[in-house]
């Protein structure tokens, strides 16, 4: 039988690490497909650019528009990263009749329903293993392997950057900046690493993953995203003491009035599995009604991780290339025309626990003013802790932790307490999930 002829756009660290696994793996993967998968194509933006990966019998291109059209590629995997032009490439293979394999978790956060829709159309697939967590196989294992469950939720550390900050905070005790700038001499976080420290990576990945376990569209612009560019040393610290570690968590949940979508900064039971998930690895919980608690855990990034996703992706793609389209594995785990109408909850809407941190000034009554405060707004209170104030210290740090309440109700609670004159800084609130 003749090989699946690969197209590669990109030649980066996942696309050498693409080329190695399939020379190294050949004929394992040969074995798992029933055929040979072959990169016969490639593009890179600098062609005589010296690679450390054997590029022998795989012709290399400057511009991606001639993978995409060319005859002899069965299947393009999009590596270039970005929205507008792989957006353009994609839709193009799609449009003539190639099945993509993509690692793009932007792209398909924003786009995919457009893309999904016209696969179907088409009758191709778009495989993207590699768009979340890198090498865990959380796709796959959310659309086939949990299909018999009613998904109740699903929350993860899907960022290796922000947790690898927010260990070295909790470990070296040092502050935000100065962790970041080790990432960044380190290679973990990129020059300018808003994308990753402020949330939007992850969401774009909570994004993927809430469509398929929830079987609803792709809804990124709905999704609430916190990053830990405020979070301190001092709240670290604060939640240690108290049993708890600072993670910043993707969550999708299944609530009475709709699912809640929302990436932030999270108190864990330090006991939990998650709360132990350290420097660049990731790890998604997920909760099914019949199966109860499965955690996958792994590598989000690298090379060869995300190559090894990648390469699941093409084994699939081709397993299923000449199956008939109404009978394979829908992109979003349910058929097209079943996909719910369920809504993305207001943030304002959310029920959850919370930490407060409060500065305080060290007087009688403060916390009196503070629990009336919780208490008219029908805020329960689990615990409060109250540093002692040093020799000569006129200011104390107040630490709240609440039951569950909705945000809109913390919310203003949060701005009766900033209001007292008692209260000199803006109030700390850090969400709290007991991961029960």
């Amino acid at each position: 039988m003749n090989p699946i002829r690969v197209g590669l756009l990109g030649l980066g660290t996942v696309g050498g690490g693409t080329v190695e696994v399939l020379r190294r793996n050949r004929e394992e993967i040969a074995r798992r497909a029933g055929r040979e998968i072959v990169v016969t194509m490639a593009t890179a933006r600098d062609l005589s650019k010296p690679r450390t990966v054997a590029l022998e019998g795989i012709e290399l291109v400057a511009d991606p528009a001639r993978i995409v059209a060319s005859p002899g590629i069965d299947i393009v995997v999009e590596l270039i990263g970005g929205e507008t032009r792989a957006k353009e490439l994609v839709l193009a293979a799609i449009a003539s009749g190639k099945h993509v394999v993509t690692a793009n978790k932007a792209l398909l956060a924003k786009h995919g329903n457009e893309i999904f829709a016209a696969a179907h159309a088409k009758g191709v697939m778009v495989a993207f293993e590699a768009a979340v967590a890198g090498g865990i196989p959380i796709i796959k294992a959310i659309r086939e392997g949990l299909s018999a469950n009613r998904i109740e939720y699903l929350m993860g550390i899907i960022n290796g950057t922000c947790n690898y900050i927010l260990s070295e905070m909790r470990d070296k005790g040092l502050a935000f900046d100065v962790v970041l700038a080790e990432a960044q001499r380190l290679g973990y976080a990129e020059a300018d690493p808003s994308f990753d420290i402020d949330g939007i990576d992850a969401a774009h990945k909570l994004t993927i993953l809430s469509a398929i376990a929830f079987g609803i569209p792709m809804q990124f612009d709905k999704a609430y995203t916190e990053g830990i560019g405020k979070l301190t040393a001092a709240d670290i610290r604060y939640a240690e003491g108290l049993g708890y570690r600072i993670k910043l968590l993707g969550i999708a949940r299944r609530a009475a009035r709709g699912i809640e979508l929302r990436v932030h900064p999270t108190l864990v039971p330090a006991r939990r599995i998650l709360a132990n998930v350290e420097g660049v690895m990731n790890a998604v919980l997920v909760k099914g009604d019949a199966v109860g608690h499965t955690l996958f855990y792994g590598r989000g990034a690298g090379a060869e991780a995300t190559a090894s996703a990648v390469v699941a992706d093409l084994v699939d793609v081709t397993r299923m290339a000449t199956a008939d389209p109404e009978h394979r594995v829908p992109h979003l785990a349910f058929q097209p025309d079943r996909l719910s109408d369920a809504p993305i909850l207001p943030m304002e809407e959310v029920e959850t626990a919370y930490y407060l941190r409060l500065r305080a000034l060290d007087r009688p009554g403060v916390l009196a003013d503070v629990t009336r405060i919780c208490a008219d707004r029908a805020i329960s209170i689990d615990a409060i802790f109250q540093k002692e104030a040093g020799e000569g210290e006129e200011q104390v740090d107040v630490v709240i932790l609440t039951h569950v309440a909705r945000e809109r109700d913390v919310n203003a609670a949060i701005r009766a307490i900033e209001a007292l004159p008692t209260i000199p800084a803006p109030v700390v609130r850090i969400r709290l999930e007991e991961l029960l």
